[in-house]
């Protein structure tokens, strides 16, 4: 099963409403499926995104792109999302340390949110998670940001 799955009976979710339009994501899980997926679905709302199969390829990735919005794992080998967070938010503002980050994962319990809010994620999603719920939540973040003067 994967950690990210449409709807039943919807091939691709266009018509939700949402205007992801422009917005530049940076998706980091080591489960190749779930890669794929998230890239047709944020592809389909004519969003930029950029795959990292690692914490390692996901700081490299930030480095040179510095999306508007980072969506991580948690469960990674070597490097876990929390310790990928604790080293973007060590980063200088300009360099990516302040960017939104959501977590998305199987760890559910509150107090895996709780940590996840500590090390500088915003938002929690457990997996599995709809499409629908994610875009929102991608939305909101990058809407926050963009309000933001120094954004």
């Amino acid at each position: 099963m994967h950690d990210l799955h449409p709807p039943k009976g919807t091939v691709g979710i266009t018509s939700d409403g949402l205007n992801l339009a422009g917005i530049c994501i940076l998706f980091v899980d080591d489960d190749p499926d779930a890669c794929a997926l998230a890239r047709r679905i944020f592809e389909e709302h004519k969003t930029k995104v950029f795959i990292a199969l690692s914490a390692r390829e996901g700081l490299d990735i930030l480095r040179d792109q510095r999306p508007d919005i980072i969506v991580s794992d948690i469960g990674m080998p070597d490097q876990d999302g929390y310790e990928l967070m604790r080293q973007i938010r060590k980063l200088p503002e300009k360099e990516g340390g302040a960017i939104p980050a959501i977590a998305l994962t199987a760890f559910a319990r509150p107090e895996d949110r709780k940590q996840a809010f500590s090390v500088g994620y915003q938002k929690h999603l457990a997996k599995p998670v709809e499409p629908h719920e994610l875009l929102t939540a991608i939305a909101t973040l990058a809407s926050t940001s963009r309000k933001r003067p120094d954004a």
